[in-house]
């Protein structure tokens, strides 16, 4: 449980800034064109028959739960050797393995929204009835007949996280492979516009197994599925199907060459000298076209100090459902021209959902290196306790907002991108952002040619908060006269000085540049007197040394 700090006046903290770290790993995608029948037959075999060998294994690796050892891993994968190979028996246990655990995370997040769920149920419960609720916190419930209604769902949430943590402690994981939501559709094939044919095929190549992972020191970085330089693609055929092998050692070569149109340079000289890369042959039924993708991992890069990273300034990002917000600003936290919206379409397919953030991104970044800014601020969001249903109950338009945007996947494919091109992404904490952000920011940049929204406005905040300044923007100085009647000056103090929102304290005496008597010119040049001390006009007043005889 992650516990808020909140400051002395109740709002939270915010986190500080942090450059987000690059990208680890990098995936690379190539169509394979021209296959023949006899191709095409042999990666449907292949296919096949390593999936029935993952599905069993899959299922053994989840009855071992949490007694699963270092001896049960390598039964598991001498069983499989002599159907298969020791590399295809290799890949396979690793991604049960890995299967295994996103099941377990999987799992825990269940839990943790049960458990939220079930305290927002039993807090709206204990209140009376039609009781109206804060900004904080929602109210009690409508009616007594609602009241019924959330009183019986909380005896089901409170029966499913009893069942999810006895699985839990058990160690028990439910994992389909091919894809809950596929296996779902097959009851639903009018609404998803499938035929039965059509979706047998379609979980069918879900459920395909045609991956390898690389190993450095070997030909081209892969002995199971092999791409030459020039683009010659290979497979080490299962035991089962070696009588279908073409080349030599139990290999089959394919027709078709692969040509990277994306890090073909990168990829070519990791294969030039045989370092590891993993392949995955996977075949989209909706277009009916064979794909090879190739990834590898990268070192993790030192990360660029933040105030490096702003020493050009930032363009802080604000992230809504249709449309990222941008608005740059100088290293002193001024907003610096026009604000820029980037739109997107999320309805749709996932293809196109994707191809529309990277479109987005692909448009902010290369803005970015238009400015010459070196940093890119975004919120670091995570609604996972703000999505349930028992929170915003009648605020279902407002659920699905939150739902809909990508505020994960566009933070990665962010990072992703702008590795390539030297820029930093710095992550804030989104406490008050876009609240201040319209009250501090919002009128002051609207004019009669610029209508500044609160997304505009939430990104200036955003981006302040990543230079270190504050947000909340100070008051007009008064223009009639020096006094402070009209509330402090736009000063910027410290934000550890004491005192700095409240108004200059009173004090008395002169607030003007005049002299009193005895203390300007009148007074004469009092340093050239007999005096022990500076004036106190110059300094601090000391006494005259007391004499040293009566």
């Amino acid at each position: 449980m992650v516990v808020v700090q909140r400051s002395v006046s109740g709002l939270r903290v915010a986190a500080a800034p942090f450059v987000v770290p690059g990208p680890t790993g990098v995936a690379v995608r190539d169509r394979l064109k021209q296959l023949t029948a006899g191709d095409v037959e042999v990666l449907r075999l292949v296919g096949a028959h390593m999936g029935a060998l993952a599905s069993r294994d899959l299922r053994v690796r989840c009855a071992d739960g949490l007694e699963h050892s270092a001896d049960s891993w390598a039964g598991r994968k001498r069983a499989l050797t002599g159907v298969s190979s020791s590399r295809w028996a290799g890949a396979v246990t690793k991604a049960s393995h890995d299967q295994w655990a996103l099941g377990r995370r999987c799992q825990a997040a269940h839990i943790r929204g049960l458990e939220a769920g079930i305290g927002m149920l039993r807090h709206r419960l204990s209140l009376p009835v039609g009781e109206r609720g804060s900004k904080k916190a929602p109210g009690g419930y409508r009616s007594r007949r609602e009241w019924h209604a959330k009183s019986r769902r909380l005896a089901a949430l409170e029966a499913r996280h009893t069942a999810a943590v006895a699985d839990w402690r058990a160690g028990r994981v439910r994992v389909v492979r091919g894809g809950k939501r596929l296996l779902n559709t097959r009851h639903h094939l009018a609404d998803a516009q499938l035929t039965q044919a059509q979706w047998r095929e379609r979980w069918e190549a879900e459920r395909w197994f045609l991956s390898a992972d690389g190993e450095s020191g070997k030909r081209y970085g892969n002995e199971t599925i092999r791409v030459s330089p020039d683009g010659q693609v290979s497979i080490k055929l299962p035991v089962a199907l070696a009588g279908l092998a073409n080349a030599p050692h139990g290999r089959y070569v394919l027709a078709s060459r692969v040509r990277f149109a994306h890090r073909a340079t990168e990829w070519a000289d990791r294969v030039e000298v045989n370092r590891a890369v993993a392949y995955r042959i996977h075949y989209d039924t909706r277009r009916g076209r064979w794909y090879l993708t190739a990834s590898w991992t990268r070192p993790v890069t030192q990360s660029v100090p933040i105030e490096a990273a702003l020493a050009h300034g930032v363009i802080g990002v604000d992230t809504n459902a249709d449309h990222l917000a941008a608005w740059r600003l100088d290293p002193h936290g001024n907003p610096i021209g026009r604000p820029r919206r980037f739109f997107y379409d999320l309805s749709g397919t996932a293809d196109r959902r994707d191809a529309q953030v990277r479109h987005a991104l692909s448009r902010l970044l290369n803005w970015a290196k238009t400015c010459g800014v070196a940093a890119i601020a975004v919120e670091d969001l995570d609604f996972q306790a703000e999505k349930t249903r028992e929170k915003h109950g009648r605020k279902r338009h407002f659920r699905q907002l939150i739902s809909g945007m990508p505020t994960g996947k566009l933070r990665a494919r962010l990072t992703s991108m702008a590795d390539a091109t030297g820029i930093a992404i710095i992550a804030v904490d989104p406490a008050y952002t876009s609240k201040w952000g319209a009250q501090h920011w919002q009128k002051p940049l609207t004019s009669t040619t610029r209508r500044t929204t609160r997304h505009d406005a939430a990104a200036v905040a955003i981006g302040r908060r990543a230079q270190g300044h504050p947000i909340r923007r100070r008051t007009a100085p008064p223009h009639d006269d020096q006094s402070d009647r009209r509330g402090h000056r736009t000063v910027q103090a410290g934000r550890r000085a004491l005192g700095r929102e409240e108004t200059r304290p009173r004090i008395p005496g002169p607030r003007t540049r005049s002299v009193p008597p005895g203390r300007g010119a009148n007074a004469g040049d009092q340093n050239a007197q007999n005096r022990s001390g500076r004036s106190a006009e110059h300094g601090a007043w000391q006494q005259d040394s007391l004499p040293l005889s009566p």
